[in-house]
């Protein structure tokens, strides 16, 4: 099972048309995974925190100022209990882990796998960010790689740009800034080239920095998924690429 790091956009994003053909065509093209295993940029919390693996648990409504239909939303996929033991085992020690049974799915992972997996058949479960440095991620990212050979689906959820101060038009389909179009053409070229020390030091080398990430927790997952990958170093295969709010979706897909 490949690794991804997808941008997972606001509640609206299930409202462009192009987003969701892009992300139902991307899971038609995957394998179908026993589990999901995701790491939002919504959820940072150490030590690593698991989230519930109840599907009774309320989803995480982690946004504010939407219209009242997108905190109506539910997702109930099956708790993957077994992947929450998988991931202390593989841990072993590690890292310190702890468990978090009122904390479900929040926007960063229901609302791409409302797309991708409407279905809400396949077994979810979502555990923290346990800190934002790049090389720790890619650790963290390794010691979950036997994962993928049981069919678990590793999913870092982010954004490849994330200046919500900067923007300056909200609309859906407003002209992406300067800093937005140059730290992704710069991030597209770098995945290319298989460039991870560059990835690694995306605060200093990339242009466009620091409005395309003021905060840079949107892009920490895809060093969790590039970790999870058989080679950080391969040339990462781009699914999803454009703009949405300016915002750029680059989204990968790693075995």
């Amino acid at each position: 099972m490949p690794a991804v790091f997808l941008s997972h956009g606001a509640p609206p994003l299930v409202d462009s048309p192009q987003w969701v053909a892009q992300l139902e065509g991307w899971a038609r093209a995957l394998p179908t995974p026993s589990a999901v295993l995701v790491v939002s940029a919504h959820w940072e919390a150490a030590p690593l925190t698991i989230g519930s693996t109840d599907p009774r648990t309320p989803l995480t409504y982690d946004f504010w100022g939407f219209p009242d239909r997108f905190y109506d939303v539910t997702y109930a996929p099956p708790g993957a209990a077994d992947v929450a033991t998988a991931v202390e085992k593989l841990l072993g020690g590690s890292e310190p882990v702890r468990h978090d049974p009122d904390r479900r799915l929040d926007h960063g992972a229901y609302v791409p796998l409302t797309v991708m997996y409407p279905a809400a058949d396949i077994p979810v479960l979502q555990i923290s960010l346990p800190t934002l440095d790049p090389e720790r991620l890619l650790h963290l990212g390794e010691r979950l790689r036997p994962l993928r050979d049981a069919g678990v689906l590793i999913m870092g959820s982010g954004f490849t740009t994330h200046g919500l101060p900067f923007l300056h038009d909200p609309s859906p389909d407003a002209e992406p800034p300067g800093w937005s179009v140059d730290f992704d053409e710069w991030a597209a070229d770098r995945m290319t080239a298989g460039d991870v020390d560059a990835l690694i030091d995306f605060r200093v080398q990339a242009p466009g920095m620091p409005y395309a990430h003021p905060t840079i927790e949107h892009f920490a997952p895809l060093f969790v998924a590039l970790g999870a990958s058989d080679d950080p170093g391969q040339r990462q295969k781009q699914v999803v690429d454009g703009y949405w709010m300016g915002l750029a979706k680059r989204s990968v897909e790693l075995v």
